[in-house]
């Protein structure tokens, strides 16, 4: 039996993230989570002192019961569906910047937001430090959104996922890795594909070994370096790319690996790399030109047939 076949919102608590009005959270798993970590407490929220667009943003901590918010479009449904993955390093998901925030722009493009609110912290083991548990709630979420694409007015063929950051990686993780899933099946929503029809990763972590703090990192040109657990197939679905290169959290390394990696399997990328602009600006407009990036992403998905002139 799957989970969504009878939609239940999950009960409100205390300092626990809630989507605004009108929009409930699903829980993703008919039972505890597979690989279910201990917890370091109770999920509880925090308003980051860091300003972005002149505002703050809010911080979703201690996750360990996963969701989905459907946010549908009010007026004109063109039948796309993107599922959103916030970035915050595997510690903590920035809930706002990358996720309500970019579920309101898809809405108004007539296109379907599903906000992931996946586990964090995570265990994020090796040199990559990737989280086994996020993929598992990506891949998961992945099949519900297509399982219930009926039932949510979406094309089974135009679902994508966007990410930033951290997110960014999970793109590529989804992208990669739907030909075996990360857990046993546990109804018939898991019997349905788990691949993503199109990708957007945004300033994305975890794909290349270097960091912009390195001594090299800037100067060897010997090596780009991609993660070996992303394996690229001329199945991995179109990609969309952009970082800045003076980001100072994940190096520009990342996005360029990837897009290689992309272009040498014969799978149609865009990459797009800017001088300025930093990291983590979500859809919020800087000075920085980078901040145009949503312009960009919408003649791309008119390119790739999802949205139409």
């Amino acid at each position: 039996m799957c989970t969504l076949c009878a939609v239940k919102p999950i009960d409100a608590q205390t300092n626990v993230w809630q989507p605004s009005p009108g929009h409930n959270q699903i829980s993703i798993w008919p039972g505890e989570a597979p690989s279910a970590q201990a917890t370091h407490g109770p999920e509880f929220t925090t308003i980051s002192k860091n300003l972005v667009g002149g505002k703050p943003w809010l911080a979703v901590e201690n996750v360990s019961h996963p969701t989905l918010t459907l946010y549908s479009p009010k007026g004109t449904n063109i039948g796309v569906a993107i599922v959103v993955f916030p970035g915050g390093g595997y510690d903590k998901l920035a809930i706002d910047l990358e996720g309500t925030e970019i579920c309101d722009w898809l809405n108004s493009l007539g296109i379907t937001g599903v906000l992931l609110k996946y586990r964090v912290p995570s265990p994020k083991p090796g040199q990559y430090r990737e989280s086994l548990q996020a993929l598992q709630d990506a891949q998961r979420t992945l099949s519900l959104v297509r399982f219930n694409a009926a039932k949510w007015r979406i094309d089974p063929h135009k679902i994508g996922v966007i990410g930033f950051s951290a997110g960014g990686h999970l793109v590529a993780a989804t992208s990669t890795h739907f030909t075996k899933r990360s857990y046993r099946s546990v109804d018939a929503a898991d019997q349905v594909t788990s691949r993503p029809d199109f990708a957007i990763a945004l300033y994305p972590g975890h794909l290349s070994p270097w960091y912009p703090g390195e001594r090299k990192s800037w100067t060897d040109t010997t090596q780009l370096g991609l993660n070996p657990h992303i394996t690229v197939t001329s199945n991995t679905p179109p990609t969309f790319l952009l970082q800045a290169q003076n980001d100072p959290v994940d190096d520009v390394r990342n996005s360029m690996v990837y897009s290689l990696a992309l272009r040498n399997a014969h799978v149609p990328v865009e990459l797009h790399l800017y001088p300025e602009g930093g990291h983590g600006f979500g859809l919020r407009s800087t000075k920085a030109p980078i901040t145009q990036w949503p312009a960009l992403v919408e003649t791309w998905l008119k390119t790739i047939n999802i949205i139409q002139d």
